[in-house]
């Protein structure tokens, strides 16, 4: 018995979610990178929420039904009381959500914030950089100031899912649009295990078209800056002494920084048996200085000016340091 078409109902498609936290936006530029796999997925999906891109508002989200949303991209961490209602509120109405990019999986770079006093950077950025002109002295996130009131501001800036429940990851500062591609495909088609990242668990170092040039024992008196020497396109950034976080960085990048003759800064976080990235990362560079003596190794390790922003320049926010909160305030 075939069915009839003038009762036959139209097939819904899987609806998708799209939205921006504290980040730089590259996230979602990779999804425009897509190009014409963007017409392939929106063939697949409905966009029901993506307002960098499309006339959506906060509202249009509160009148869904709880769990309509198939999937929810959230890239970005999280740092203001407006983001942290918007990703609660994408968690209640979505049956999965991904950590779309470095931001979101640790931190990334605006969680370098976090080695600061909140009033500290907004004393900065508000009154004494060289380009601001406050004559009023005005500061945002500061109750009874006659201004319209702003977001709050949180002392710490933190990871999605150290906000909400996160089933999926996928790095990357961004992630490269095939990533994107085949996350979403997946993720539409056989959804894995909770938790997974959506990239090879392997080393960059694997993938790294100079891994022949990399000795099985390096041994290095000092660091050197990409910047401050000739450096040689087909040869190891380690034998050359330029610190490579892809020792210890999980691969799916293509590459590309190395591609370009710049060393990994980790953005792709660390494989799946690594509690804390930026501590494996300084164990590696560690062990691989010559000296013995302390006085030694710290004129070694000086050679780094800034060890924070290298080890930790994506994952200060899931690290062990993280940020001490004075108070118990967030």
């Amino acid at each position: 018995m075939t069915a009839n078409p003038k009762t036959e109902q139209p097939k819904t498609k899987p609806k998708i979610a799209l939205y921006w936290c504290a980040s730089c936006g590259g996230c979602e530029e990779a999804v425009v990178d897509l190009g014409e796999d963007l017409l392939t997925i929106l063939d697949l999906v409905d966009i029901v929420f993506w307002p960098v891109a499309m006339d959506f508002k906060r509202s249009d989200v509160e009148k869904m039904p709880d769990g309509s949303i198939t999937v929810s991209l959230i890239n970005g961490a999280v740092r203001t009381s407006e983001q942290k209602e918007m990703v609660e509120l994408l968690r209640r109405k979505s049956q999965a959500i991904v950590a779309f990019g470095a931001c979101a999986c640790m931190g990334g770079i605006p969680a370098l914030a976090n080695l600061y006093d909140k009033n500290q950077l907004l004393k900065t950025a508000y009154l004494e950089s060289p380009s601001t002109s406050n004559t009023e002295k005005v500061l945002p996130d500061v109750k009874g100031n006659k201004h319209p009131p702003v977001p709050h501001l949180h002392e710490v800036v933190r990871a999605l899912d150290q906000v909400i429940d996160t089933d999926y990851y996928i790095p990357g500062c961004p992630p490269p649009p095939s990533m994107v591609k085949q996350a979403v495909l997946t993720l539409l088609k056989s959804p894995p295990e909770k938790g997974s990242v959506l990239a090879p668990d392997i080393a960059l170092c694997e993938e790294c078209p100079r891994i022949e040039t990399k000795p099985d024992d390096l041994v290095l008196e000092r660091f050197d800056r990409v910047h401050l020497k000739q450096v040689d396109p087909e040869k190891c950034f380690l034998v050359q002494g330029i610190p490579c976080m892809g020792i210890g960085t999980r691969k799916g990048c293509e590459a590309l920084c190395i591609k370009g003759n710049m060393p990994c800064t980790g953005c792709f976080g660390p494989t799946n048996n690594v509690f804390d990235h930026g501590a494996k990362l300084l164990s590696a560079f560690a062990s691989m200085l010559s000296q013995q003596d302390e006085e030694a190794v710290d004129r070694a390790l000086s050679t780094i000016p800034d060890p924070t922003g290298s080890f930790y320049r994506y994952g200060l926010s899931k690290s062990l340091l993280r940020k001490r909160v004075r108070g118990g305030a967030t």
